[in-house]
């Protein structure tokens, strides 16, 4: 099944692909490689989840806020290619989570994006390498953030 199949299957509704908020762009395609920059979790509504994962936020929360990263991240691969079936395969995630001194589970929050991927995918060609790192404050206190680079078909 193909990437735009699957996340009709799946009754996703993606987000409006995020605007650069300061000199950068989105998505830069560099051969057959998509290096999309960080992301945050945009709602539906365009607003953003915000707090500190293990204070505001519980790991839960925290998951659910890295799974809405990628459904934002999916919405500027459509945006920017045109389609999420120009995409091959992930490559490499950078998670960022903006967490408490005391919090470390952050593999298990950026797991809310990475399964997400799975899902349109498939395990073989949505699941990358992965770094999962926390970090103090992140832009707008956002609790997590997430590039990715994608191989193009």
């Amino acid at each position: 099944m193909s990437a735009e199949s699957q996340l009709a299957a799946l009754a996703l509704v993606l987000p409006p692909a995020p605007k650069p908020v300061a000199v950068y762009k989105p998505l830069v395609v560099f051969g057959n490689a998509a290096y999309v920059s960080g992301h945050g979790p945009v709602r539906t509504d365009g607003t953003l989840i915000t707090g500190v994962v293990g204070k505001d936020l519980d790991l839960e929360a925290g998951k659910a806020a890295a799974r809405q990263v990628g459904l934002a991240i999916l919405a500027t691969l459509r945006s920017q290619l045109g389609s999420l079936d120009k995409v091959k395969r992930v490559v490499k995630t950078l998670g960022m989570v903006n967490s408490a001194a005391d919090f470390y589970d952050h593999p298990k929050v950026i797991n809310g994006c990475s399964e997400l991927f799975a899902e349109i995918w498939g395990p073989e060609n949505g699941i990358g390498a992965r770094s999962a790192i926390g970090m103090g404050p992140l832009p707008g206190n956002i609790p997590v953030e997430i590039e990715v680079i994608f191989e193009l078909h």
